[in-house]
């Protein structure tokens, strides 16, 4: 009698870092992509607003940088909303090739870069920053850099909008601690891009932002916990300012 083949089943590759999001901004599979503003940066520029008035930081006069950019999608809603400028850095070529076709003719620049590295901008010269969702993926040097960075581009009475992932109650991220834990601490790498993540606690994200600029403003997402299981991970937001 004939034996059977014997097959084996062959490993899909992992695809990582700057590959993986070239592969999701060219057709997505794992998130979902949108050339919709953040709303979290919309209802962030209604706080300036209320708070210190369009001029002197929401308008054509100023430029606005986006570390980790994507699509361009939060560039554009500034210059639509309040005509501003903006320079933007993402490791995706995909990313940055969607951000120049869909903002041509508009004030906005895209690099190719990581945002661990020094920011195409000069001193003092953003009334805006944003960091959401990206300087996470950088490594504790990486971020100081980045942070520090921010701090030299910005504007005094200039203004960070950083959004990242909280470790506070999230069982999603003690789960992946637990299960893929990282070189350093707090860190762990993420099961499908094969990348490191970091996740601050709230109080060590306030100490860390506090040692450059003044923070005024704190929100956090619910613990999005469904039958004692993890449904959605949890996210903080920190609006902080350049002092004078």
């Amino acid at each position: 009698m004939a034996r059977k083949p014997n097959f084996t089943r062959k490993k899909k590759r992992k695809v990582h870092g700057a590959t993986f999001w070239d592969k999701e901004y060219t057709n997505p599979g794992h998130l979902k992509l949108s050339m919709n503003e953040s709303e979290d940066l919309a209802k962030f520029t209604r706080w300036i607003a209320r708070r210190k008035g369009i001029q002197p930081i929401l308008s054509p006069e100023q430029s606005a940088f986006d570390a980790g950019c994507g699509n361009g999608r939060n560039l554009i809603f500034l210059n639509q909303s309040f005509e501003m400028k903006g320079i933007g850095v993402d490791i995706s070529s995909a990313a940055i090739a969607q951000a120049k076709a869909a903002s041509k003719g508009l004030p906005l620049a895209y690099y190719v870069g990581s945002v661990g590295d020094a920011l195409p901008a000069s001193d003092e010269s953003q009334s805006l920053a944003l960091d959401m969702m990206a300087s996470h993926f950088l490594n504790e040097k990486e971020r100081i850099e980045l942070r520090d960075e921010l701090y030299r581009i910005l504007q005094p009475g200039g203004f960070l909008f950083l959004k990242t992932f909280l470790k506070d109650g999230d069982l999603h991220t003690a789960r992946l601690l637990k299960d893929h834990p990282g070189t350093e601490p707090d860190t762990y790498i993420h099961p499908i891009m094969g990348v490191a993540e970091h996740v601050y606690t709230e109080e060590s994200l306030v100490a860390f932002l506090s040692e450059k600029f003044i923070v005024h403003k704190i929100y956090r997402s619910h613990k999005h916990v469904s039958k004692g299981k993890a449904a959605k991970r949890r996210t903080i937001s920190v609006y902080v300012e350049k002092d004078y």
